[in-house]
């Protein structure tokens, strides 16, 4: 749950709010809804994404149903501070594909009065958390964790399994790339994997 009116008016701090969960599980499209109601509130919004985010579009924030708004694709955080002056909202995307600096900036920014909103993946494919995720959703007021659906069991999905055997831990895909399970599916899945990789060693 979170509040867009503070019910204090006379407190201008802003807030922390993150949006996380797995790969498809809407995190992005929950990111744009809250930035257009903010605009169709004719309020000052500036929106982020991490530039190596090149997905869809290379500037574009666009979700897996190809719903998008505009924003700036930046290297660093601390050039969000710097591109953030005067604005009301603050949208930033993939968070966990920037450093650790981002959860100073988030704190910066919600402590000069901004709304920031932050959405991105809570776990990676090894269903470690991922990056700063955990730091973010530590300082953050609220946090909404949104669930895809199971590719094999139907359940709510947490994990974020990689199908193809590239180990990098930043590897930008889709479902070709990837695919959400329960927590059930992810240990069976992963179990599988270790035995054929076992089992390949033994006849190589």
């Amino acid at each position: 749950m979170f509040l867009e009116i503070p019910v204090n008016h006379k407190d201008n701090l802003g807030w922390i709010e993150v949006i996380t969960g797995s790969m498809f599980s809407g995190k992005t499209e929950e990111l744009i809804r809250r930035l257009k109601r903010a605009q169709f509130a004719k309020q000052k919004v500036e929106i982020f994404k991490p530039k190596i985010d090149t997905r869809y579009h290379e500037e574009n924030i666009v979700s897996h149903d190809r719903n998008e708004i505009h924003s700036t694709a930046v290297d660093s955080p601390q050039e969000i501070l710097l591109l953030s002056q005067d604005v009301e909202v603050v949208g930033i995307d993939e968070a966990q594909f920037f450093s650790d600096e981002i959860v100073e900036v988030c704190n910066e920014l919600a402590n000069r009065g901004v709304r920031v909103i932050v959405a991105g993946l809570d776990m990676d494919f090894m269903g470690k958390p991922f990056g700063p995720m955990p730091y973010l959703m530590a300082i953050a007021e609220y946090v909404t964790k949104v669930h895809a659906v199971c590719t094999r069991t139907g359940n709510l999905a947490h994990y974020s399994y990689r199908l193809t055997d590239d180990d990098k831990l930043v590897l930008l895909g889709e479902t070709q790339e990837y695919e959400p399970l329960s927590r059930a599916a992810y240990v069976k899945a992963m179990s599988e994997r270790q035995n054929k990789e076992k089992q390949a060693k033994k006849n190589a």
